[in-house]
């Protein structure tokens, strides 16, 4: 499973990987599940040192992100994406097989993030935020 969480939004999509994937198959999974993201809204992402990264300079150039990375061993650069992992913890323990869930069950598990309100946004939901977002003339 990949996550994608918006900083300004905290908005979270979830992106369903086969088992055993690699590079190749996490960037087919990734271009497949950012496709509805509208233009105005790709701005930039932050990844970890992840071998699934491999591709990230095709990856950028296909979905219009620009690509940065952490330092090894700082999650504290990516904290929205950490504490959005911990949240999903809840649904996903740790060191469980996440190959098994379905396209669906991750779509339903981000809906419930995506309406639960967070202090950080005023008590919107990110589904409320992003709806913002994708209303304003001006993107945060």
């Amino acid at each position: 499973m990949g996550t994608l969480v918006d900083r300004a939004t905290r908005y979270t999509m979830l992106i369903h990987l086969p088992a055993w994937w690699k590079a190749p198959q996490f960037r087919d999974a990734f271009l497949a599940g950012t496709a509805e993201i509208p233009p105005h809204l790709r701005a930039a992402l932050t990844w970890d040192q992840g071998s699934e990264m491999a591709l990230h300079a095709e990856i950028a150039a296909r979905a219009g992100f620009e690509s940065y990375f952490c330092d090894p061993h700082s999650p504290w650069q990516r904290g929205t994406n950490q504490n959005t992992n911990g949240l999903l913890r809840r649904y996903f323990p740790k060191g469980s097989n996440l190959s098994v869930h379905t396209l669906d069950h991750l779509k339903a598990v981000a809906r419930q993030l995506n309406n639960r309100p967070r202090m950080v946004l005023g008590d919107l939901a990110p589904a409320q935020a992003m709806r913002g977002s994708l209303t304003s003339p001006i993107t945060h």
